[in-house]
């Protein structure tokens, strides 16, 4: 390197004096505006740097200003998706209240109508499993015993069991091990309802000459001294024949899935009494 320098000595000198030459030429001569040649020079070489760097810097302010846009509309965005979802849990809040109340102006009215005493319960809770059992709020400090009548606005849902001091166990009528007197309200014949374990119950000893039809109204007889004749059981699901008797599945009329609120019917002097209870005939 130094032999190269050497060789060339000459050559680099005169390339910085003409460099010198050119640098003070460009500072003694003037364009317009009094503006110096270096100056033009300078502004010639560092304008691209410039720009690029100007360019870089309005790119990156722009990126800022996006991204801090973007975020103020998630922001605004998940505020306002938290609004709905306490507005439409308000407005399920609301409805479930009203379904509420109106369930228990339907038991009120059928507390009213029916002839005989009756407690009010809720229901808290059910037993898992195929048994068919609810428990409900009301228990013998309320005057209640076993094999209680329990019913709502729409049919009755079944009898109490198991009685504590506070609580009762209600078998439902779906249950196998269920029984009802009951009979078509049509052409009154009686026969026995029982639980087939899954939602439905068959009425069983109606025999194969009796006429019978899907949709037709089945209520308690009163023959099995539990449950006050008349109540509202069901409808009939479906009718075929058999050997002797008809096999006639019935669906209750109460929706024994979704009870909150029921009414027991505590001792009567007259279980044979009819029950005034509405039938809601569709």
């Amino acid at each position: 390197m130094q032999a190269f320098v050497g060789r060339h000595a000459s050559f680099f000198i005169l390339a910085a004096v003409v460099l010198v030459q050119l640098i003070f030429l460009g500072y003694q001569v003037t364009r317009k505006h009094n503006v110096r040649l270096i100056q033009m020079w300078a502004a010639a070489v560092f304008d691209p740097f410039e720009r690029s760097l100007h360019g870089l810097t309005n790119a990156t302010a722009g990126a800022w200003t996006s991204f801090h846009d973007l975020s103020e509309a998630e922001r605004e965005n998940q505020r306002l998706r938290d609004e709905l979802a306490h507005a439409q849990a308000q407005i399920l809040l609301l409805s479930e209240d009203g379904t509420e109340n109106a369930h228990l102006r339907e038991l009120l009215n059928l507390q009213r109508q029916i002839p005989y005493r009756t407690v009010a319960a809720t229901v808290i809770a059910a037993s898992p499993g195929t048994s068919s059992v609810i428990t409900i709020d009301k228990g013998s400090k309320n005057g209640l015993t076993t094999d209680r009548p329990a019913i709502t606005s729409d049919g009755i849902l079944g009898k109490t069991v198991a009685v504590f001091p506070h609580t009762a166990q209600v078998l439902m009528i779906t249950d196998r091990a269920s029984g009802v007197g009951a009979l078509l309200e049509k052409n009154g014949s009686e026969g026995v309802l029982k639980g087939d374990g899954d939602g439905l119950c068959q009425l069983d000893y109606i025999l194969n000459e009796n006429q019978v039809s899907p949709g037709e109204l089945v209520v308690t007889s009163g023959l099995d001294q539990i449950y006050p004749k008349g109540l509202l059981v069901g409808r009939v699901e479906s009718v075929r024949k058999g050997d002797i008797y008809k096999a006639i599945a019935v669906r209750p009329a109460a929706a024994l899935d979704r009870l909150e609120n029921v009414l027991v019917i505590l001792q009567s002097s007259d279980s044979e009494k009819p029950a005034k209870q509405p039938h809601k005939r569709q």
